[in-house]
């Protein structure tokens, strides 16, 4: 789950040693794959569980990983993540065969069951989501990074790669837009995943790995999970973006040199062995982190023993490939290799977790033993071009698959993927309940084009038609959570209603949750016609007033207009004035972490209908009176559904 034991890059003498011993684990492993130290007679699977926290009657993120961690000291499979508000956890490894798949179920639930046991009294629930629907950007905070020499020592890192800028933008278009900087990296910690493991051995890497590189697309199309950021409707599996973009540190040239992200797909096929990715890797992009590494690996291997080739790990663990390979010391003590498949998103449910790894599992096995070299079957463009395709559209997606054949998601799950799961599974030997059981929810899902994203999209969608953007979004996560404990699959879950939250309580929330975004805006010397007709146009209220620079410098209501207009008709006074001669030139204005409570307090105390939301002279939003009339409207019906009017 990460090596922790890493520290910044303080001084040149300590890159050299750590890039030295890089080096000496580059020439290590190499000397164990040519001479047969791993594992070949055996097939392992695993397992890495991500989960939010979230308060138990707002459903809004809960930053309390490490009073959670305090009472769980004595489990050894729960650990920390990026945010106050994660927790990830790690199962056993099992042989692949027989009951394996149900096993590890049986595994995470009972730790699931644990941590929810442990964290009761925090007011606290873990809910498995691939995005927290209910997190905001000011959520996304260095303060609320977790506490951890590693984390600290990774955003420091990054931080420092960023050249010609000091902000991280994320772009993303899909029914909504988000358009967004952010001053660190931690917009990563948004994305909560469920990360498989399959072991395989040296000489079969190369068409494994290539495989898991073109089962990718289709595997995230049917499992896709994380479709709302920031209340905005994206991609169906927006963690894709998302994660490249909080961590990209490249810039726009005036040429077309070639640079890679951090996090990516890749950029070609394996030709022959793991080390082609290692050996790519440490030749693209530069040392962040450097871990204690005390041990020479070379002369481990001189001495017959096996080295952990630490520095390789870290190296490794800040080069985010979306099907990442690994190195490992089984329990025999023997060296294996294994493929990590990082493309699912945590959620909906345990059971729909373990029916992805199900699929992408025996897919993995049935595609080797029926196409073995996939690349003589498809491009590495079609491959990375599918990948690209499945986030953004996810089971509404067109794939080329293999001969160039165009499909559907749908057809290429149930015509092809799934027989050749299932033929996988069952010459690994699974047990004949676990896949019958694991396959139909995947046949269902496709059957009924119902996944996790599109649940999400239409729920959203329909919630936001009656309410707020928060309480619908608060509704769709006590639904999750709701759903989750129910444990049935995603695509047998009922659309939420507004009136299952028990308690929603607004009054301290941000008026950053609330305001409006959607602006429009005048300039100083524009004339006041424009904003007059702007505003009825608009049917608004309060107009804002920007400079040149994008600075807010003032603000027109509608009462100022009426007065002009007023004093026009009563002097017969003909003379245009501008926007900036009738604008209110110092208006009260509060920052985005204002409490709606105390946003309503400064309004009444002031008599004012509205207050632009500021910040560095940058305006963010304006909250008016008709958003508190809309806030207040609605507790009023549910205090009348709920019986309490």
């Amino acid at each position: 789950m990460g090596e922790q034991k890493v520290s910044i890059l303080s001084d040149k003498k300590q890159m050299h040693k750590f890039v030295r011993n890089l080096l000496r684990d580059v020439e290590a492993l190499e000397y164990m794959l040519e001479h047969n130290w791993f594992e070949n007679d055996i097939v392992r699977i695993g397992a890495e569980q991500e989960m939010c926290i979230v308060d138990k009657e707002t459903f809004q993120p809960s930053c309390k990983a490490v009073e959670a961690l305090e009472r769980m000291q004595d489990l050894e499979w729960v650990e920390t993540e990026l945010a106050k508000f994660n927790l990830e956890t790690g199962a056993t490894p099992l042989e692949f065969k027989g009951k394996c798949l149900s096993k590890m179920e049986k595994e995470i639930r009972n730790q699931l069951d644990t941590i929810q046991e442990r964290i009761k009294d925090l007011d606290a629930k873990i809910i498995l989501t691939g995005i927290l629907p209910t997190l905001q950007k000011y959520d996304m905070g260095m303060h609320n990074l977790t506490p951890k020499k590693r984390y600290f020592a990774l955003m420091e890192a990054i931080n420092k790669q960023l050249v010609k800028r000091n902000t991280y933008e994320v772009r993303l278009q899909g029914v909504d837009e988000l358009l967004v900087q952010h001053d660190s990296p931690m917009i990563e910690a948004c994305n909560t995943s469920f990360q498989v493991h399959l072991q395989v051995s040296p000489e079969n890497f190369k068409d494994y790995y290539n495989i898991s590189q073109a089962l990718a697309a289709p595997v995230m199309a049917i499992a896709a999970n994380s479709p709302i950021v920031f209340g905005k409707r994206l991609w169906h599996e927006s963690r894709i973006a998302l994660f490249q973009q909080s961590l990209d540190t490249r810039t726009t040239h005036d040429h077309l040199r070639e640079r890679s992200p951090r996090v990516s797909f890749g950029n070609d096929w394996l030709k022959e062995s793991i080390l082609e990715i290692y050996k790519e890797d440490i030749a693209r992009f530069r040392v962040l982190i450097s871990g204690d590494v005390e041990e020479d690996s070379y002369k481990k291997i001189e001495k017959g023993e096996v080295p952990k080739l630490r520095a390789l790990q870290v190296h490794n663990s800040t080069v985010y490939r979306w099907n990442r390979p690994c190195y490992g010391i089984s329990s025999n003590g023997k060296p294996h290799l294994r493929i990590e498949n990082r493309v699912l998103a945590s959620g909906p449910t345990l059971q729909d977790e373990m029916a992805n790894a199900a699929f992408w599992l025996g897919a993995m096995i049935g595609m080797a033993d029926k196409y073995g070299d996939i690349t003589e079957y498809m491009s590495f463009a079609d491959a990375r071009d599918n990948f690209g395709k499945a986030a953004k559209y996810g089971i509404d997606t067109k794939f080329t698959w293999l001969n160039d054949k165009k499909i559907t998601a749908v057809d290429l799950i149930i015509k092809k993927l799934i027989p050749i799961a299932k033929a996988g599974l069952k010459k690994m030997k699974v047990d004949k309940k676990d896949i019958k059981r694991y396959m139909n929810i995947i046949q269902k899902r496709a059957e009924n084009h119902m996944n996790g994203a599109r649940w999400m999209l239409r729920a959203y969608t329909e919630l936001k038609k009656n309410t707020t953007d928060n309480e619908a979004l608060t509704t769709l996560t006590a639904a999750i959570v709701k759903n989750q404990k129910s444990g049935r699959p995603v695509h047998e879950w009922e659309m939420p209603q507004l009136n299952m939250l028990k308690k929603y309580k607004p009054s301290n929330l941000r008026v950053e949750v609330f305001m409006e975004r959607d602006l429009f805006t005048v300039e100083p010397n524009d004339i006041i016609e424009l904003v007059a007709d702007m505003m009825d146009w608009r049917k608004i209220r309060y107009t804002p007033v920007e400079n040149e620079k994008g600075e807010f410098v003032g603000l027109i209501s509608s009462r100022l207009l009426l007065r002009y207009f007023t004093n026009q008709y009563k002097s017969r006074n003909n003379k245009n004035l501008l926007v900036k001669d009738i604008m209110i030139k110092d208006p009260i204005c509060v920052s985005p972490d204002t409490t709606l409570s105390e946003a309503l307090k400064i309004m009444k105390e002031n008599k004012i209908g509205s207050l632009p939301v500021v910040e560095n002279d940058e305006l963010m939003g304006i909250i008016t009176e008709s958003q508190f009339l809309k806030v207040t409207g609605r507790l009023m019906r549910r205090m009348e559904e709920q019986g309490e009017g």
